[in-house]
């Protein structure tokens, strides 16, 4: 890594939600942990806009949401189903209340720490040891596989500035990739939406 690779603040404040959705399929996600580094390229992303009825700052502003508000290039981690956190990236103009959802990655950089980190599987009650290994392709599927496999957590990891150690993103890996839309998984409002971004032909997208 160098810092001419880390994506400034200006780069996220350049776009619109949808654009810098797809901007950042290609740019390389890394985590500089106390357990070691782990990077991934990103492969699938999702916008979510202010007047979008599945997006969190839809209806109002929360404490869980500030992040949200914040200047383009904010993380925002919240948790899904009392047991997956997911990450984003925020956009727009601060005050706006939008992101983008990272939803994938292709491993790089710190697989094995990836898997050991993947070796729990999250329950309600208590975490389970998982007893088969997790094929490559899957241990950056899906935004709630994505957090645990990088080590993201909201503890250490929400409302934080992605333009310098230890989470950030440096600059397209994947020059001129070629990039799909479609509609948006898991949601049941706001379904028709093309605001899904994806690697085409890539083999560590969640769905493709």
């Amino acid at each position: 890594m160098t810092p001419e690779s880390i994506l400034p603040l200006s780069f996220y404040s350049a776009y619109d939600t949808r654009t810098l959705a797809e901007k950042l399929i290609g740019c390389e996600l890394v985590h500089e942990s106390p357990d070691g580094v782990s990077s991934g390229i990103i492969v699938e992303t999702e916008a979510y806009l202010c007047d979008d009825p599945a997006c969190h700052a839809y209806n109002r502003r929360t404490t869980r949401t500030e992040p949200m508000y914040g200047i383009a290039g904010t993380s925002y981690v919240y948790l899904i189903y009392g047991m997956y956190e997911c990450f984003n990236v925020v956009s727009n103009k601060e005050g706006i209340g939008e992101a983008v959802l990272i939803r994938a990655l292709q491993p790089v950089n710190g697989i094995e720490l990836m898997e050991l980190r993947r070796q729990l599987i999250p329950g309600r009650n208590a975490p389970k040891l998982r007893k088969k290994p997790l094929k490559l392709s899957d241990l950056c599927k899906g935004p709630g596989n994505l957090a645990r496999a990088m080590g993201i957590e909201r503890s250490a990891h929400n409302n934080i500035l992605l333009d310098k150690r230890p989470l950030y993103i440096n600059d397209r890996v994947i020059h001129n990739p070629d990039v799909g839309t479609s509609k948006r998984i898991g949601i049941n409002v706001g379904v028709d939406s093309l605001y899904r971004f994806y690697l085409k032909g890539n083999i560590f997208v969640s769905k493709l």
